[in-house]
């Protein structure tokens, strides 16, 4: 089998070329390649009125508005957050001077198990940090509740959560910032990039100058910031692939159906999405009854040229310089969880064969 042959775990949409390319001519016509330009602004727009929010601000990857956020709202705190996620999300927080401190995961949802968080609060705790994992919503309502009671700030990694609605309403509407990766391997991209979402129009405003060096203006400052800007041919590629959302979702859909259908088997536990959630069919986690189990399957997998990932492993508690404290219900299930190949252009053939060699 040549390399074209292989079937990853995702595969990246690349929508037509001479549709890039005519968003490209603007870039071109305006010569303006960054510092937010016509294109930026432009997928804003789109973006806002798509996902039915009242503020965006699209950045250079989905780290950074995590980063950012902490920034503000945590202050160098505890910050309450899951060991099952993206090794990103606990790396912002030390990389921003903060304490992370996990709380185990519901073992159905895998999301932060809000009935451990209040008995992990301290006089030092400032924000609570939860994943939506695999975009299945973390319990918001208990997480806002708890945060009012004990005056906590409340950010979601939201970096699987395009399209998301829980309630109605989008996921990204939830907390007091929410943030999204665009990177390559996600259902809406930019090739690379992220966003980060906020009600609050004072915060917001925080949220943008901190992305911009903290200009106000040329020649003047608000306060503190980086630079967390996208390009203009980042916005062409996310202008280009907007208008296939309906498609890329439909063909996720399909393949997930037939996973349902084909692995609904006592030894194979899949991901619970928790009630009233119009999911976006991200990722498709299987959990096996053991370590072992898995190995088995991803070597026979592997023998046939499709590569599922581990993911999320290890469990985030376990990496060397966090806290190592015990999270018995994530380590598990980091040992136990393989992503199966998911993406809008699989064909039949191929996730049939794929459900074949796993049962």
């Amino acid at each position: 089998m040549n390399n074209s042959d292989k079937i990853n775990v995702t595969k990246t949409f690349f929508p037509p070329l001479d549709e890039y390319q005519n968003q490209l001519e603007r870039i071109w016509k305006n010569e303006w390649l960054t510092n937010r330009g016509e294109l930026v602004n432009e997928l804003e727009e789109k973006l806002k009125s798509y996902l039915h929010v009242p503020n965006i601000i699209v950045m250079n990857n989905g780290t950074v508005p995590i980063q950012i956020a902490l920034k503000l709202l945590a202050k160098q705190g505890e910050v309450i957050t899951t060991p099952f996620s993206y090794v990103a999300t606990s790396a912002s927080i030390v990389w921003e001077n903060c304490t992370p401190v996990f709380v185990d995961i519901h073992p159905e949802y895998l999301t932060i198990d809000e009935t451990k968080i209040e008995a992990a609060i301290t006089e030092k705790t400032t924000c609570i940090l939860a994943t939506h994992v695999f975009g299945n919503p973390c319990n918001v309502e208990a997480i806002e509740q708890i945060a009012q009671k004990h005056q906590l700030k409340v950010i979601y990694d939201a970096a699987h959560c395009f399209g998301v609605k829980y309630k109605g309403e989008s996921i990204f509407n939830y907390g007091n910032v929410s943030t999204c990766s665009f990177h390559a391997t996600k259902l809406f991209h930019t090739g690379e990039g992220g966003a980060v979402f906020c009600k609050d129009e004072e915060l917001n405003h925080k949220l943008y100058y901190s992305h911009n060096f903290g200009h106000n203006g040329p020649l003047d400052f608000h306060g503190l910031g980086i630079n967390g800007k996208i390009s203009e041919l980042q916005a062409a590629m996310g202008l280009s692939v907007l208008p296939y959302m309906e498609q890329i979702l439909a063909g996720r859909k399909k393949v997930v159906n037939f996973y349902n259908e084909q692995l609904n088997h006592r030894n194979i536990q899949s991901l619970k999405i928790r009630e009233e959630t119009e999911w976006n069919y991200s990722y498709y986690p299987v959990i096996f009854e053991s370590e072992e189990r898995l190995l088995q399957v991803q070597k026979k997998m592997n023998e046939n040229n499709i590569y599922p990932r581990r993911y999320f492993y290890p469990s985030l508690n376990t990496i060397n310089y966090l806290n190592e404290t015990e999270m018995p219900i994530s380590e598990s299930v980091a040992k136990r969880v393989l992503c199966l190949p998911l993406y809008a252009s699989l064909e039949r053939n191929e996730y049939k064969r794929i459900s074949t060699l796993i049962l």
